[in-house]
């Protein structure tokens, strides 16, 4: 949905935060999966099998999980203590460094449990392999990709759609007041 230009500042960010708590949805999925995974896998069978380098790597990969799950759950919480103070801009400035932390973690995690699993049924030098490829298509999507295209929205794609919602880019076309 995209804003009105005539959205107040407290709407902007009552949005912002309902945003923000839609994505982080999608990843507190997929980061509780992971640690569920994670918190079963010495109880099974073939885990006594594994090398010290797969359990300290296997160590990482859990303690990164329980960190992202802690920081990707962190701004209920903190919307809990701050609740009716009238503080929606604070919430949303450090629920957003939470989400970034818990991603960053998550991004940790799911890369360790890669080089876990791949060590432990492929070659040494084949689960590096993997794991670098795995790394760099999480970077990609994840960091560079944003990165680079921050100031989408400032121009028109080459179809003619405005790629940002903001209201000034919805009313001019350029992109100037930026809300993320």
């Amino acid at each position: 949905m995209a804003p009105s230009s005539k959205e107040t500042e407290k709407q902007r960010w009552d949005r912002n935060f309902a945003d923000l708590l839609q994505e982080l949805r999608v990843a507190q999925t997929g980061v509780q999966i992971l640690f569920a995974f994670l918190l079963t896998l010495p109880f099974s069978s073939g885990f006594p099998k594994a090398t010290a380098f797969q359990k300290d790597v296997y160590m990482v990969a859990l303690i990164s999980a329980a960190f992202a799950t802690a920081l990707i759950i962190s701004p209920v919480a903190f919307h809990r203590a701050l609740f009716r103070q009238g503080r929606k801009p604070e919430l949303v400035r450090y629920s957003h460094r939470m989400a970034t932390g818990g991603l960053a973690c998550m991004l940790v995690s799911m890369v360790s449990s890669v080089l876990l699993i791949t060590d432990y049924v492929l070659h040494a030098r084949w689960a590096v392999i993997l794991t670098v490829v795995a790394a760099g298509w999480f970077l990609t999507f994840w960091a560079i990709l944003p990165i680079t295209h921050r100031n989408w929205g400032e121009d028109e794609d080459k179809d003619g759609f405005v790629l940002d919602d903001t209201p000034a880019a919805v009313s001019s076309g350029t992109g100037a007041d930026r809300d993320a």
